[in-house]
C-alpha cells in the first residue's frame, strides 16, 4: 500500500511540475520575485499532496525566528523534500545548486527562471567566488539565498562536511543567516521510492549575525547548531 500511495504522489507531482513549468515562459517579463512566488504555489501544491496521498505531514518550530528581511538560509540536507518545503517558507528564494540540474528535461527549464546559482562542483575556487558573487547580486534584490552547505543529501546518522561557501557569502555579504534543521530523509529517504507516513520536525533557528565573524566560526556556529538540533528531532536510535 505504501508504495502504491507513493506512486500516486509522483504521478501527481510529475501533472503538477508540468502544468506549472508549461506556461512559464510568461513569466519571463516579470521579477524573480514574481517568478519565485508563482513556482511557491507549486511546492505548497506538492506539500498538500504529499499528505493527502502518503499521510506525510510537518510541523514547524522557530517560525518566530524568521527574520523581517531576506537572510541567508543554510539547510540540513537529506533528500529532495527539503527542497520543495522551504519555497514554502521563505518566498521569493533561490538555491545555490549543481548546473547539471538545469539540464533536466522540465523541471530543469522551471529551475533557470529562478535565476539559481548554478556551479560547477568541480571547479573549486571559482564556484567560491561565483556564490558569493552571484549571492550578495540575489541578496541585494531581496530573495532568499537558500544553500545546503553539507553539499549532497546525507543519510540519516551520517555527518558530511560543512563546506565554507554558505558561511563565506554572509562574511563578505553581511547578510544574516537562517539556520535550518529538519529529520525529513528519515520518512523520504534519498534512495528509494516508498514515503513514510508520519511527520517530519522542521526547525528555524535564531539568525545569526556575521558581524565581527570569520566564515570559519559562522560555519562552525551553524554545523553546530544543526547536528545538536538534529539529535534532539531524529526519530532514529541514539547512543
Amino acid at each position: 500500500m505504501r508504495h502504491l500511495r507513493s506512486l500516486l504522489f509522483y504521478l501527481g507531482m510529475l501533472l503538477a511540475t508540468i502544468l506549472f513549468v508549461v506556461p512559464s515562459p510568461l513569466f519571463l517579463p516579470f521579477s524573480q520575485a514574481t517568478r519565485s512566488r508563482y513556482f511557491s504555489l507549486w511546492a505548497y501544491f506538492v506539500i498538500w499532496w504529499l499528505k493527502v496521498t502518503c499521510n506525510l505531514g510537518v510541523h514547524v518550530e522557530g517560525l518566530e525566528n524568521i527574520p523581517a528581511g531576506n537572510a541567508l538560509i543554510l539547510a540540513k540536507h537529506q533528500s529532495a523534500w527539503e527542497t520543495i518545503f522551504l519555497q514554502t517558507l521563505f518566498p521569493p528564494q533561490t538555491w545555490v545548486l549543481k548546473r547539471e540540474l538545469l539540464w533536466l528535461p522540465i523541471f530543469g527549464w522551471g529551475l533557470a527562471l529562478a535565476r539559481p546559482i548554478a556551479i560547477d562542483r568541480a571547479a573549486g575556487k571559482k564556484a567560491l567566488r561565483q556564490v558569493i558573487t552571484q549571492g550578495i547580486d540575489r541578496l541585494q534584490h531581496g530573495l532568499w539565498v537558500v544553500i545546503f552547505p553539507e553539499g549532497t543529501r546525507t543519510t540519516p546518522g551520517q555527518r558530511q562536511r560543512y563546506a565554507i561557501g554558505g558561511a563565506m557569502l554572509a562574511e563578505k555579504s553581511g547578510y544574516p543567516v537562517v539556520p535550518i534543521c529538519h529529520n525529513a530523509g528519515e520518512f523520504w529517504p534519498k534512495q528509494g521510492f516508498a514515503k513514510m507516513a508520519g511527520v517530519i520536525t522542521v526547525v528555524i533557528g535564531e539568525p545569526i549575525s556575521p558581524a565581527g565573524m570569520r566564515a570559519g566560526e559562522i560555519n562552525a556556529r551553524v554545523e553546530e547548531w544543526i547536528e545538536s538540533t538534529y539529535r534532539r528531532i531524529t526519530t532514529l536510535p541514539t547512543q
